[in-house]
């Protein structure tokens, strides 16, 4: 195989497409970059069959932290399991790609992306899908390709769509869009946004549709290159299940009896009703029919379930659970719903049920990230738990899967624009969304639920968040959008739309579409009805809470935040860090200072206030005029010793301690002795003067008046004579 390499500048960045020199073992496999960052995307198609009802495709983002020149961490020194980046960038690849290859496609597919080289500047996270894209083209793999991935971005300064932004470009961008499809349809799309409106995120969705056809066209012109190198593309023939008519016509025939046994609201009596439908239409063929036809007979029953609720919806304008298009399920919110934890809520919309828990902690307690991005780490956190009880199964509890990870990031995107800054409210803080109850919008659920519990824990919100997700159904070409879709409108409907926001605008979408004819008109309409449903919603939910509360619960951590001079930072400290642990295990507080002598100090009740007293009186400097009651500390022949304030004396000079002559500092005072003093003056160096205040008659015994020193430079009378004059020396 000739080496191919083609080079291209699209919007104002360089990209690179090749394939022949490396992993050539692999079905296929192509090098791709923007700027410096470069990976390589290998997919390699399995050569037997396997007897799966869905397509078995896998996709793996491997981080390696040699891309961006770093060893990794821990004792091994090696990479392990993904990081969560890592899991969401294999499910951005994954996601345009599933819905691309044929209907009974039951070869397994692996496709790996490993980064070789992360320049910092530019992502490569998008660049994959055109890398994959190319990968299974030039290894005869078919699918509905080109595809690509573009994220756009917008300048807040000029208004104008960035494609690619660099992550310079991203810090000054409102919009963070990423959209994968075709040249002609987008067929993913995953959303943050600093509230913008409808009519800007339309507007930002058919300007990525133009840049993902650009790279499209840049991917044939690469293929027409490789073709000349290396000979025509061949596109190899895999054996695809398709329908047995005989099983066809005999499943379809109960399509009233399906339609019947979808018209009920309740999941679990729904779902008994279909399988027990499934199994007595099963039960009409024969043993062996069953063992010869075992999987095209699952396959069409399936397919007569998604026909009959499809066609339910379109001709009748009901949905199973007898509702009308636009009719979100009944609500249940409750906020406060746990006692001592920092916030709660809990959002249940029909037979979805999430129950939020918000924790505060110090800003030290902040998630630190170790990937191949420029990101240090992030102080707002929301995660999503998704245990098989649920849905009223049985299964394995572990690790987070793709999808936890994937749902928690939506609802950590969807309210990451309306947290309040570090200034404002100086708190590390997490979410976490457990699911009670599942049957669609789940995810929605938990951003409900978390604002809720935000809102709860006194967490000053710039505007609270609600979502819903949209669906859609194509069917006989008609046409309708659903709002707040539930499962198996999810599962057997062509999109799952689901779009979060505020009063003002969105922050956060995701969508899956596997609809071709996903025209603007009907992005429109489900983006206005997604307005109206998460509206309606959030009305709901400010009736539970109208407002954050004013002030933090007391189970929570009190934060005090103040700012001292950098050359005390050693003070607070102490020796070996004495100083701080003292105040620490004595108040009760955690304390953080930073560089800049900023501290940060978390205690429940009165701990925090009584930390910070502490470090303050550590810092202070005593002024000129200021009283305090200090503590003898130490004695000498020229006065006392006072502590004005922990680690801060002054001098209260045996001139200054009593009415009269004080013969001996100790006629006065003792070491231990508590004396009201007056700050005289400090000198440059920090030296404090004071004065008593009150002061005491001198003892009686240090009152008689000494007899005067004699003068060394005189004589007392009759002491032998006049002093002699001093003999000068003379020169000889």
């Amino acid at each position: 195989m000739t080496k191919v390499t083609h080079e291209f500048d699209l919007y104002g960045k360089h990209y690179t497409l090749e394939s022949g020199e490396l992993a050539k073992q692999a079905t296929g496999a192509c090098l791709v970059s923007c700027g410096d960052a470069t990976v390589i995307v290998t997919t390699v198609v399995s050569k037997e069959r396997k007897d799966y009802d869905f397509f078995p495709l896998t996709v793996d983002f491997i981080e390696k932290m040699y891309a961006v020149g770093r060893i990794p961490g821990g004792y091994l020194k090696r990479e392990s399991r993904p990081s969560e980046k890592a899991t969401l960038t294999a499910r951005l690849i994954d996601r345009p790609l599933r819905p691309s290859f044929p209907e009974g496609f039951r070869n397994e597919v692996q496709v790996v992306a490993t980064p070789l080289v992360a320049d910092q500047v530019n992502s490569v996270d998008t660049i994959c899908v055109m890398g994959a894209s190319a990968a299974l083209t030039v290894g005869g793999v078919p699918f509905e390709g080109p595809l690509a991935c573009v994220r756009i971005g917008r300048d807040i300064a000029t208004g104008e769509f960035i494609v690619n932004p660099t992550y310079e470009e991203r810090d000054h961008s409102d919009l963070d869009l990423e959209l994968a499809g075709s040249a002609t349809f987008i067929s993913m799309l995953e959303a943050g946004a600093n509230e913008i409106s409808e009519e800007d995120m339309l507007s930002a969705m058919a300007f990525g549709q133009e840049a993902i056809a650009a790279f499209c066209e840049e991917q044939k012109k690469f293929f027409a290159k490789f073709e000349e190198a290396n000979g025509a593309i061949e596109v190899r023939e895999y054996i695809l299940d398709e329908p047995i008519p005989e099983v066809h016509e005999r499943v379809f025939a109960h399509f009233d009896q399906m339609s019947a046994a979808l018209k009920d609201a309740n999941k679990a009596a729904r779902v008994a009703k279909v399988e027990e439908l499934k199994e007595a239409i099963r039960a009409e063929f024969t043993p062996e029919e069953q063992l010869e036809w075992a999987r095209p007979i699952t396959v069409e029953l399936k397919s007569l379930e998604k026909h009959a609720m499809r066609l339910m919806v379109v001709e009748t304008g009901e949905r199973v659970d007898g509702r009308v298009a636009d009719e979100v399920r009944p609500l249940m919110i409750k906020a406060n719903y746990l006692p001592r934890v920092h916030g709660s809520g809990l959002f249940q919309r029909g037979q979805t049920q999430v129950l939020s828990i918000c924790t505060l902690g110090m800003l030290n307690e902040w998630q630190r990230l170790d990937t191949i991005e420029p990101v240090d780490g992030k102080r707002y956190l929301h995660h999503y738990n998704f245990p098989p009880y649920c849905t009223g199964e049985t299964g394995r509890m572990g690790a987070p899967k793709r999808r936890e990870l994937g749902h928690g990031a939506l609802a950590e995107r969807a309210l990451l624009p309306v947290i309040p800054s570090e200034d404002e409210f100086p708190y590390a803080i997490r979410v976490v969304s457990e699911v009670m109850e599942s049957n669609g919008s789940s995810s929605m659920a938990s951003t409900c639920g978390s604002t809720l519990a935000l809102m709860d824990a006194g967490v000053p919100l710039v505007r609270p968040v609600s979502g819903v997700a949209m669906g859609l159904i194509q069917e006989e070409g008609k046409t309708v959008v659903l709002t707040d879709i539930q499962g198996v409108e999810d599962f057997l409907g062509d999109m799952d739309f689901k779009v979060c926001g505020t009063t003002k605008g969105i922050t956060a979408m995701q969508m899956d579409n596997k609809a071709t004819g996903l025209t603007p008109e009907i992005l429109r309409k489900a983006l206005m009805q997604a307005h109206e449903g998460r509206m309606f919603i959030l009305d709901a939910m400010l009736e539970a809470i109208p407002q954050p509360r004013e002030e933090t619960k007391e189970s929570a951590p009190k934060i005090i935040s103040l700012t001292i001079p950098t050359d005390k930072i050693r003070e607070v400290i102490g020796s070996g860090g004495k100083v701080i642990r003292g105040i620490q295990d004595d108040t009760g507080a955690t304390i953080d200072i930073q560089e800049d002598g900023t501290v940060f100090i978390a205690g429940v009740a009165e701990a925090a206030t009584d930390a910070a007293d502490r470090i303050k009186a550590i810092v202070k400097v005593p002024e000129p005029g200021e009283e305090y009651t200090g503590r003898v500390v130490g004695i000498q022949p020229f006065g006392a010793f006072v502590e004005l304030l922990p680690g801060k004396d002054g001098l209260l000079h045996i001139s200054r301690m009593a009415k009269g002559r004080v013969e001996k500092v100790e006629d006065v005072l003792s070491v231990g002795d508590e004396v009201k003093v007056r700050v005289l003056e400090v000198d440059e160096k920090g030296k404090v003067s004071l004065d008593r205040i009150d002061k005491p008659e001198a003892p009686a015994a240090a009152g008689v008046e000494r007899e005067p020193r004699p003068n060394r430079r005189t004589r007392r009378p009759g002491d032998g004579g006049e002093r002699r004059p001093r003999r000068r020396h003379e020169n000889n």
